[in-house]
């Protein structure tokens, strides 16, 4: 099975209308105002994925600070799972500093959302520190529903969206929910490589790594220092479509020299487990 867990979607009528969006939000209009920026529907997505062979796709809309956009996400991702419901799984967007973020999550969770995010915590300005990001966790923790968030590398080059949020803060979130279990994106901004230290890696024994972006962040030898590591059984294969085409991942897995086991794992098998052991009772 080929199962990726971080794909974006954009309702077609939010993109007919996104200059309004972006005047409201600064941190969409970072994204976003690109002329390169790109915009995928399902419609798109499905296409995608009978040309790259992939079997099923998390998706999800882009969470802003505007949780009446985040409901319109929802809502779009949520119909298009409802109508392929062999090919979609939907998670929830939603604005943590929202006084609705729990009626939300409730409410997309009983329409079918197996998780939460991909949510960013320097973009939505909320603190992991903090009372907001608190309640999130445990609403997420209560509902069994894991928690996608963006965590980048903070050296290297700058890119639109690249934000000022420590591994350090990413670990101390996930030592403070021990039960929660959490993805962060793009590899956790390199946080796996502290699961070195055996005190990390009982720490994060519940965190996840995506490999969204890794094209343009990591050579393709990530993945056999994962192995080496330990924590193969933790990496989620993932695209960011439309930023970039599962082909370019597959690509570079192949070059990889995993076993055929080690990139079943990677391809879905991790990410099968984890998103049928969040499915409500």
């Amino acid at each position: 099975m080929l199962l990726d867990v971080h794909v974006h979607l954009f309702p077609p009528a939010v993109v007919e209308r996104i200059e309004k969006y972006l005047a409201k939000d600064e941190f969409l209009a970072q994204i976003c105002s690109s002329p390169r920026q790109k915009y995928a529907s399902a419609e798109d997505l499905l296409a995608e994925m009978d040309k790259c062979g992939v079997d099923k796709a998390v998706i999800s809309g882009f969470a802003s600070s505007d949780q009446g956009l985040c409901r319109e996400m929802n809502d779009y991702v949520l119909d298009a799972a409802r109508s392929n419901p062999q090919k979609f799984m939907p998670m929830a967007v939603v604005y943590p500093l929202d006084p609705g973020m729990e009626k939300e999550i409730h409410r997309c969770h009983e329409a079918g959302a197996v998780g939460v995010g991909e949510l960013f915590p320097w973009g939505q300005k909320f603190d992991l520190e903090g009372r907001e990001a608190g309640k999130l966790a445990s609403v997420c923790q209560e509902r069994n529903l894991p928690l996608l968030l963006h965590i980048n590398e903070i050296v290297g080059h700058y890119y639109a969206g690249k934000g000022d949020v420590s591994i350090k803060e990413a670990a101390d979130f996930a030592a403070k929910y021990p039960e929660l279990t959490l993805i962060y994106a793009h590899w956790g901004g390199g946080l796996l490589f502290y699961e070195l230290m055996p005190e990390l890696k009982e720490q994060l024994q519940n965190v996840y790594y995506d490999t969204a972006a890794s094209p343009f962040l990591y050579h393709k030898n990530i993945y056999r220092v994962a192995r080496e590591i330990g924590i193969l059984h933790k990496v989620l294969f993932a695209t960011d479509y439309p930023l970039l085409s599962p082909r370019r991942y597959l690509r570079e897995l192949e070059g990889t020299g995993l076993t055929d086991h080690e990139l079943e794992m990677i391809k879905g098998e991790n990410a099968a487990k984890l998103f049928l052991a969040s499915r409500r009772p």
